[in-house]
This record gives structure tokens, sequence and C-alpha cells, in this order.
């Protein structure tokens, strides 16, 4: 039986907190279900199991240079060279004293062998090789195990899988395995003034940014996602689209979830039975931010000024994906680094500040408005700072969350900077 927890204590003209928020979000999402993918398809996938060692590697012991498998007692002798080996031979060779085996980089050394001397440190002699004087027991032999060991714990549930992990799920023969379905987004806006990038449009109204942005930004979270299209400002018109979203994880919008009269969103979604997480968000800029649910799909409504819709979807929609995905790395994370410059801010209330990391400071963008579009392109990161805060002076300490690669953890953290 699925158990949910429902918050519809937030009344319409009640902010949450940042943190409140996010805790909800935790708290209400269910992680996606399972599936088997091959191998190749695997990359960017969250496991669902734990990853254990069938066999040792390497499975047996082998020679790690192209060179001679010899005895210890041979030390400086000019020994006779009868038998080579080479990767991928079942050879039953024994060594004896007096004897060497020509032997390939990779290949199984023979029963007997002390260790390896590489071509390079012999000379020819007239029935073999000269060994040279310092040989040292195991030398250029890998042993079996050295590397991975039988039983051993290769990777856990709820890693995400690099083009390494791929390397050692290979390695151990690994043709299949079970991950968490990848989460479907749907997304839409809502706005007669707006037109999508391919239209004409007059002079009265804009380009849809938002919408484009958001599908690029949940494809490199690695969500599938559906453009469902842009609403007019009208119930009808919404509710169609919200119908047409219901089979995702997750509905995103933009825009009509402020008061003015043309805002319809809101009632739009309470024709479908739609569950209050929560209503608004006491931040700057994107205080219209709300959360809920409709059976088993979530709904983002985020604001429509361009700037405050990114940043929040920053905060909050990346929050949802993380969690809807099974990872275990599924919180937000910061780095700390230094103010570039001073930064005043009129204080009262939570606040985004973006602007740009070069990896050993951070620097506030220098012209922002949530209306804007191009701080997004300027930035690559941004930071959250208190209500308290009237100033952040040069070489304050302060953490950037990264909005052009993801930074993660499995706890959660503080984010904000006071």
């Amino acid at each position: 039986m699925e158990v949910y927890y429902i918050f519809n204590n937030y009344g319409a003209n009640m902010a949450v907190k940042v943190e409140e928020a996010l805790s909800l979000i935790y708290t209400n999402i269910k992680t996606k279900s399972l599936k088997i993918l091959p191998l190749e398809e695997a990359l960017g996938s969250i496991l669902a199991e734990d990853i254990i060692a069938t066999h040792d590697l390497p499975p047996y012991d082998n020679s790690a240079m192209d060179g001679y498998a010899v005895k210890l007692a041979d030390t400086g002798e000019c020994v006779k060279v009868e038998h080579t080996i080479f990767a991928g031979d079942n050879s039953q060779k024994k060594l004896t004293e007096g004897y060497a085996v020509k032997i390939m980089t990779g290949a199984r050394i023979p029963d007997g062998c002390e260790c390896i001397v590489p071509v390079e440190d012999t000379s020819e002699c007239k029935e073999g090789v000269v060994l040279p004087q310092d040989l040292q027991a195991s030398r250029h032999i890998r042993r079996a195990g050295e590397d991975i060991t039988k039983d051993e714990s290769l990777l856990s549930k709820g890693q995400k899988l690099a083009a390494h992990h791929i390397t050692l799920l290979a390695s151990q023969g690994i043709s299949h395995i079970k991950v968490y379905k990848k989460p479907r987004i749907a997304l839409f806006a809502s706005g007669n003034e707006l037109k999508m990038h391919f239209e004409q449009v007059t002079e009265y109204q804009l380009y849809n940014t938002n919408t484009p942005t958001f599908i690029a930004r949940a494809q490199e979270l690695g969500c599938e996602v559906d453009f469902i299209g842009t609403a007019h400002d009208s119930l009808e018109d919404i509710q169609t689209h919200i119908s047409s979203a219901l089979d995702s994880d997750l509905i995103i919008t933009s825009g009509g979830v402020s008061v003015g009269d043309a805002d319809f969103t809101k009632e739009a979604f309470d024709a479908f039975d739609y569950e209050n997480i929560f209503d608004k968000i006491e931040i700057k800029p994107g205080k219209p931010t709300s959360f809920g649910r409709i059976g088993k799909t979530y709904v983002l409504n985020l604001p429509g000024n361009p700037l405050a819709a990114a940043l929040n979807f920053e905060l909050f929609a990346q929050s949802i994906i993380l969690a809807l995905s099974g990872s275990k790395e599924k919180y937000l994370s910061a780095i700390e680094t230094k103010m570039k410059s001073e930064y005043k801010l009129k204080a009262g209330r939570r606040s985004l500040l973006p602007g740009y990391f070069d990896g050993s400071s951070f620097e506030v963008c220098q012209k922002f408005a949530p209306g804007m579009v191009s701080p997004l392109a300027k930035s690559n990161a941004f930071i959250m700072v208190d209500e308290s805060c009237e100033a952040l002076d040069l070489g304050m300490c302060v953490k950037v969350i990264p909005t052009r690669f993801g930074f993660y953890t499995d706890e959660p953290l503080k984010l904000v900077n006071e």
C-alpha cells in the first residue's frame, strides 16, 4: 500500500520558509519504479541494486610486462628460453631452474614463476637470455584479486552511473542492471502574451524563454521531457494542457500563479482534485512558487519572470527531480568560496543572487532583475542570502550553489549565507 503525506494547512496567504519547502518536497515524493537496462544504455542512470563482485580481478596471477618468467635462483645467469605464453593462452607449462619462459603482458604466469624480468633488462646469450643481478620476488607480477576480490562491494543502490562505473560493471561480465526509471517531466507555459521561438511576435508579445530553459535543464538533469505547449489565459485551455500532462511524474508550469485577473493556473488545477502542499515561499524572487499533487503526478508552479523562474527551478524543481530519481545523493550541496567584491542588499527577505564562480571567488551579477534573461547566461551559480543580511563584504565566506554542473550530497546541508 502506498502512503502519502499531505500538508493542506497552508492557507492562500501563508508562505513557507525555503528549508520547510525543501523538507516538504522530500517528505512527499515517492521514488520512481524500476527497470532493467543493458549495460550499453545504463550511463547516467541511478542504480536500484547493490553490485557485489562475483570473481577476483585479475582472476589469476599474470604478467604486468612483456618479458620473461624466471626463478630467483637464476639471478645473473644465462637461462634457456624454449616456450612463449601469450595473453589468453591456457598454458600448463611449469618453470624449473635454468629456464625462462617468454611471456606477454596479461598472460597467466606459469607454475614455479617467482618474478618477471622485462625484455629490456635482459641480453642475449648462446642458449637464451642473461638475467640481471637484482631479481626481486613477485616483481612485475599482478596477483589474483589485487584489484577486486570476490564478494567485495563494488557499487551501491542509489549511485549515478558514470563512465568509469560502466568499466567496473563490464569487468565483472555484468550485461544488464536494475535501475530506477528516469523522471518524466511535462512542461507548459501560460500567457496570451507568450509566443514560442519558432513563432512570429507582435510589438505587444514576448518570446517564451521559460519553457525552453526548463526543457534543456530537465534534460541536463537526466529526465525524459514532454513539451505540452503554451496555454492561453483561460480556464479551459489550461485545463486541456493539464489533462495532457497527467501521465507524467512532474508537471512544471510558469506564469499564472500570482493574483492578477488573468492568472488562472491555480483555479485550473483545482478542477483536478489538486492537493496543495505549499502555496508560497518566503523568497525573493519567486514568492508565488507553489507545489502540490494530482494523484501520483506532482505539480510545481513557478513564476513567469524568467530569472525568478530559473532560479527557483534550480532550488525546487531540481530537488523534486533528485528525489524522484532514486539517487542517494539527492540533496543540493554548495561550494564554500569568498566574495570577489562587496555587495549590498536590502534586508528583510531570503534572497537569491545570481553570479559567477571562477573557482576561487564568487561575484554577484552587476545587473539583474526577476524579469531579465541575460544574467542566466552570464552566471554559472547563485547564492542564497538570509533575510537578516544587509551586506556581503569583500573576502566574506559564502556558499555557492552551481547551475551549470551538479553538486549534491546524501544529507541535507545548510545552504543559506548569514
